[in-house]
C-alpha cells in the first residue's frame, strides 16, 4: 500500500484550496452572465458549480468572495449559465481577469451574446447550450457565497442533440482542474448502472 498523508486543513501550512481543487477534479464550468440594476453587463466562469435537484431543477455556484456575478445576482434574481466548450476555452479563462465592474466582459472580449427568453441576462452565443436561472436562494459559507439557482429555460444548440439529449461529445467541454490545468473532452464509455446487488458483475464483486 502507498504511504498516505493526512493533511489537517486547519493547519497554517496546509493550503485546503489548492487541495481541494487539485483532488476534485474535473469540474465543469459555470460560465455565469449577469446584468446589475444598472444594465451592465458581467461574464464570468465559476468552476465550484454543479446541478442540486431535479424537481423543481435547480443548479448551484459558489462566489468565492463578494464578486459583480454575485453582487448583480442579488440586485436582480437573474442569470444564465452557459457551458463551455474547448473552442472558447481562452476566452472562458480570459473572461477570470479582474476587469472593472462597469465593464462587460463580453464585449471587451468580443463574444457574441445571444437573447434570452425569460430571463434579462443574455447567454454566449457560441456556447453549444445554456440554462436561464431565476435566483431560488443563497447560502452564506464565510469566504464564499453558495447560489443556487432555479432553471426556467433551457437554451441548447439542436447539432449536439443526440436521442432527445445533450451528447458530451458533440459539446466538447473543459474541465477546470487543480493549479492553472484544464480538462480537454475525453473518450466516453457507456456503463449500464445497476438497479439491484444481483444486477453487480460478478467479477467487479470478486476483483478484490
Amino acid at each position: 500500500m502507498p504511504t498516505r498523508l493526512h493533511l489537517d486543513p486547519d493547519s497554517p501550512d496546509v493550503n485546503a484550496y489548492k487541495l481541494m481543487t487539485s483532488l476534485i477534479v474535473p469540474r465543469p464550468i459555470a460560465w455565469v452572465a449577469s446584468r446589475s440594476s444598472a444594465g451592465v453587463g458581467n461574464l464570468a466562469p465559476h468552476s465550484f458549480f454543479t446541478v442540486v435537484c431535479a424537481s423543481p431543477p435547480i443548479v448551484a455556484f459558489a462566489s468565492i468572495g463578494a464578486k459583480d456575478t454575485l453582487r448583480n445576482v442579488l440586485e436582480t434574481g437573474e442569470f444564465t449559465i452557459s457551458v463551455a466548450p474547448q473552442t472558447l476555452m481562452d476566452e472562458v479563462n480570459a473572461s477570470s481577469a479582474r476587469f472593472d465592474a462597469d465593464t462587460d466582459e463580453s464585449t471587451a472580449l468580443g463574444l457574441a451574446m445571444l437573447p434570452s427568453t425569460v430571463v434579462g441576462p443574455p447567454a454566449v452565443a457560441d456556447s453549444p447550450g445554456a440554462l436561464e436561472c431565476t435566483l431560488h436562494s443563497t447560502v452564506d459559507l464565510g469566504s464564499s457565497t453558495l447560489v443556487l439557482g432555479t432553471v426556467v429555460s433551457f437554451s441548447i444548440d439542436e447539432d449536439v442533440m443526440e436521442d432527445g439529449l445533450p451528447s458530451y461529445e458533440r459539446l466538447g467541454l473543459v474541465a477546470r482542474l487543480g493549479r492553472e490545468e484544464w480538462g480537454l473532452p475525453s473518450p466516453v464509455i457507456t456503463v449500464p448502472r445497476p438497479a439491484r446487488p444481483e444486477d453487480i458483475d460478478p467479477a467487479v464483486r470478486d476483483a478484490r
